[in-house]
């Protein structure tokens, strides 16, 4: 019984706190400002059931897709069983659907399997990180606590798994003594390899497989609560954010309302806008940026595709499209924070752009889309990149000479090159 009350106040006090950090996410995400993606339900369903739970993105680079597919499908499937550990947590008994029979064996091989390759696959994850030394899984925003999040997380999997193979090994053990409480149910074609690990006493194998039980479910809970704090957040944000991702074609850029009134009106004076005051152009700040952007800064898997491909980057600017995303989670993050100790009107006298994101940063970028393109998950630096330039140019009119010489010409000729656009055609004159 005594067992059976810690396990129900420590579910209880893991979904409390993971509930409470999840609304500080939520309300952090509400900072920006509202943006229109409730069109096309149906494409957008489809869209996520492809890139998120198909993972269509990832097959670019089959290696990697083959070893998440396979993490993935362990974090998925394996935790089925945490429905079996949380009644048995609390009613005190022990593999409680083993009425299943034939079923039930087969799941529990399967979860074995599922298990052992979860395992190996974040064994590879760790040597890439660590010793390869993959390009894109490095940068100067890849220090410190982002390259131990990734580490963390995958050493964290592998305990896991082992405290899952381990426990089923103890338990088929226990189970070929004859030990009370411990039913014959159950196939374990990986654990049963482990056997020869463990002690022959029935007292020590309860013990072992009691502490991997315990570990196994603590460990999931604190996985859950260090998600909102992780890059792999992303587990649970990859799918409002693809479901919610942008499906106009990419390079389209979004039009300003108060702009497109304004033009309207000096094309047709009787035209009548429907908003009055334009507000701010562009973006200075988080709160600047739509609740899309933000939502996709805390989906960010921080996995370096964006900035692998973007031209950029590439060619040695300052550019990093990964890093455009981290800095604005960070910079989120910091403004949810005052507002927790100094209330919502608290201003720190920091905004994302210069103090975050440098204009050396956003001038860098080529519009390409590469970087959307590579996105496994639908995220949007470019979007962001974007707003940051409207604010420099048209509520600073801060932009580097090139540009400005660029927006006069437009302004004067009509377009971008420095000549009368009744020379235009001059060229087709001398061919």
């Amino acid at each position: 019984m005594a067992s059976q009350i810690i396990f129900i106040i420590l579910v209880i006090a893991g979904i409390a706190l993971f509930s409470f950090n999840v609304r500080k996410v939520i309300r952090n995400i509400k900072i920006g400002r509202p943006a229109g993606r409730s069109d096309q339900p149906a494409k957008r369903f489809m869209t996520m059931l492809k890139v998120a739970f198909g993972q269509t993105k990832m097959a670019a680079r089959p290696i990697p897709f083959l070893l998440h597919l396979v993490v993935y499908l362990g974090f998925v499937i394996i935790n089925l069983e945490v429905l079996e550990i949380m009644i048995d947590g609390i009613f005190g008994t022990h593999r409680v659907f083993n009425g299943l029979g034939g079923l039930y064996n087969f799941l529990i091989g399967s979860f074995e399997f599922l298990a052992l390759g979860v395992w190996l696959a974040c064994a590879i994850f760790l040597i890439r990180r660590n010793i390869l030394k993959l390009k894109r899984f490095g940068g100067v925003e890849m220090k410190a606590w982002p390259k131990s999040d990734a580490n963390y997380i995958l050493i964290t999997e592998i305990l896991l798994m082992s405290a899952f193979l381990l426990m089923n090994a103890a338990d088929f053990k226990l189970q070929a003594l004859g030990e009370a409480h411990y039913v014959t149910a159950g196939s374990f074609p990986v654990s049963s390899w482990l056997q020869g690990l463990l002690p022959a006493s029935a007292s020590s194998l309860i013990v072992i497989e009691r502490v991997c039980w315990w570990f196994h479910i603590i460990g999931i809970f604190a996985f859950l609560n260090y998600l909102p704090y992780s890059k792999h957040f992303h587990i649970i944000f990859a799918f409002p954010n693809t479901y919610f991702s942008n499906l106009e074609p990419k390079g389209e850029f979004t039009n300003m309302a108060s702009v497109t009134n304004e033009v309207k009106a000096m094309l047709d004076p009787s035209f009548v806008p429907s908003e009055t005051a334009p507000g701010k152009f562009g973006a200075k700040d988080v709160n600047d940026l739509s609740w899309i952007n933000l939502m996709n800064a805390y989906t960010c898997t921080e996995c370096g595709r964006c900035t692998s491909v973007c031209p950029a980057n590439i060619t040695g600017k300052l550019l990093s499209p990964r890093k455009i995303m981290m800095d604005t989670r960070d910079r989120m993050e910091e403004v949810g924070k005052n507002i927790d100790k100094h209330g919502a009107e608290h201003q720190d006298g920091k905004a994302l752009l210069d103090d975050y994101i440098s204009r050396e940063e956003i001038w860098a970028c080529t519009s390409c889309n590469a970087c959307t393109e590579a996105c496994p998950i639908n995220i949007d630096p470019l979007a962001i990149i974007v707003e940051l330039r409207r604010f420099a140019v048209m509520e600073e009119s801060v932009a580097p000479g090139s540009i400005n010489a660029m927006l006069g010409n437009v302004e004067n000729n009509g377009a971008p090159w420095k000549y009368s656009p009744a020379d235009r055609l001059n060229w087709a004159e001398q061919s």
